[in-house]
């Protein structure tokens, strides 16, 4: 099995490699789109900021090749956002994958933004390993998808919020699956089995 790893200009493209490593899999970084359209399953990781990873993403055709893969994509934290249709982060329109918006948290007295750490996995289903439910997790982020009809868990900082979604064959995680130990590795495993 071949994995391509989406490479733009987003900053956790290192640790996603080691999580990848660690589980022995055979991949490879990059953003050809010969190799991404030919591999078994494709990895859209992000760190970033959405208007101008939109922008790198169109300059090189990669909005058009990631909306038109068959095979199973995982989008990572920004990767997720971006599956989207628009994300308030600087009012950017997004792939489309999932007709959502993309909120920016609102802080209050008791919970500040950027979301930041480790949080609880709830309402597992779908694709993700029942055994998740209650696991914690690794977050880093200001920007958060709604609960939607294709949410497959849910994390509860300020408000519920989608943590991880799946429709059709594009499956995303807003928390970081390569930082997060064991529960990380679990996801990893659960798309990598699909």
């Amino acid at each position: 099995m071949q994995i391509a790893v989406i490479k733009y200009n987003a900053g956790n493209i290192q640790s996603v490699s080691y999580a990848l490593e660690r589980l022995g899999v055979d991949f490879q970084i990059t953003s050809e789109p010969e190799e991404i359209m030919k591999a078994d399953k494709v990895l859209f990781p992000g760190v970033g900021e959405a208007s101008t990873t939109m922008a790198f993403l169109k300059e090189n055709k990669l909005d058009k090749v990631i909306c038109g893969l068959t095979q199973p994509v995982l989008g990572v934290c920004l990767g997720m956002q971006l599956m989207c249709r628009h994300s308030e982060e600087n009012n950017t329109p997004c792939l489309g994958i999932y007709d959502e918006a993309v909120k920016l948290f609102r802080a209050t007295a008791e919970e500040k933004v950027p979301h930041m750490g480790w949080n609880q996995l709830t309402e597992i289903k779908g694709w993700l390993s029942p055994r998740l439910e209650g696991q914690n997790a690794y977050f880093v982020h200001s920007y958060y998808v709604p609960v939607n009809p294709f949410t497959t868990a849910v994390t509860n900082y300020i408000q519920p919020f989608c943590s991880a979604m799946q429709k059709n064959n594009f499956f995303a995680v807003q928390f970081h699956p390569e930082k997060s130990a064991g529960a990380g590795e679990m996801v990893l495993k659960s798309f990598l089995e699909i």
